[in-house]
């Protein structure tokens, strides 16, 4: 008889400061440990990104759960935290979900060797060029247009990725990535890197937001690999909803219809 191996239930997200702090422990030295499988990463990411979100939505809970994050990992957990609040603080809650479609990413490998090319060709840091893709499509996870009107996994106005877009395809990961280079550098990346971004997208936030991932990126391939994997979320009125992976819309959803939609766990 063959004895077969049950994979271990997954762990439940806990719902106080110190069980998160000690969760996100726990998950960012599995996105460290180089011997970790895929399906560890995946999972570690997503609950990763669940625990900041809470935990970056509830300031009165900082010193609970800064006391459980080791040295070796509080750099990266505070710069986590303060870009979610950042963002937070950017997005009003909406009443629908967005017509978007959620596809697969790029290898990062792929998209890595984009990023360099465009740092090698216009000298804008690999990183920074990382964190605005992170940012703004999920490395390209996301397919559909802005409320602005903004296309492409570097989300360029049509009218800009013209100026800069060297006759690329808008939606091309590569081209849409040299673009965001050229963008960048011509607004004087090299001299005021914060200008440049607020150039690419004027909010002070969104500016301090890319520079907390930038640095956590550029501090640790870690930071990438578990960027790499995190969902998709949309902030509603009903709170998060996290698109799955095979979402499809073509147009607006109202989030109350779409959630009635979905079956309910235990049924």
């Amino acid at each position: 008889m063959v004895a077969v191996e049950t994979a271990p239930a997954p762990r439940v997200l806990a719902t106080d400061p110190v069980g998160r702090a000690d969760g996100i422990v726990a998950d960012e030295r599995a996105l460290r440990d180089a011997s970790s499988s895929d399906g560890t990463v995946v999972a570690a990411a997503r609950r990763q990104q669940a625990a900041y979100r809470l935990l970056a939505r509830h300031p009165e809970w900082d010193g609970l759960a800064q006391a459980r994050v080791p040295d070796e990992l509080r750099g990266a957990y505070d710069l986590n935290i303060d870009a979610r609040r950042q963002l937070g603080a950017m997005a009003r809650p909406r009443a629908t979900l967005p017509a978007w479609r959620i596809v697969a990413p790029r290898p990062v490998a792929e998209l890595m060797g984009y990023y360099r090319e465009a740092e090698s060709a216009f000298g804008v840091d690999w990183h920074v060029l990382a964190a605005v893709n992170f940012v703004e499509t999920a490395f390209g996870r996301v397919a559909g247009v802005s409320t602005a009107g903004a296309q492409g996994p570097m989300q360029f106005m049509p009218s800009t990725f013209a100026a800069y877009g060297a006759g690329g395809d808008i939606h091309a990961p590569r081209d849409a990535i040299m673009a965001a280079g050229r963008y960048l550098a011509a607004n004087g990346f090299t001299r005021d890197r914060d200008h440049a971004l607020y150039r690419y997208n004027n909010s002070r936030q969104y500016v301090r937001a890319v520079n907390d991932y930038a640095t956590v990126i550029a501090a640790d391939p870690a930071g990438l690999r578990g960027y790499f994997h995190w969902g998709v979320y949309v902030n509603t009125t009903a709170g998060d909803v996290v698109l799955p992976d095979d979402y499809a819309a073509a147009q607006p959803i109202p989030v109350q219809e779409y959630l009635a939609s979905k079956p309910v766990a235990g049924r």
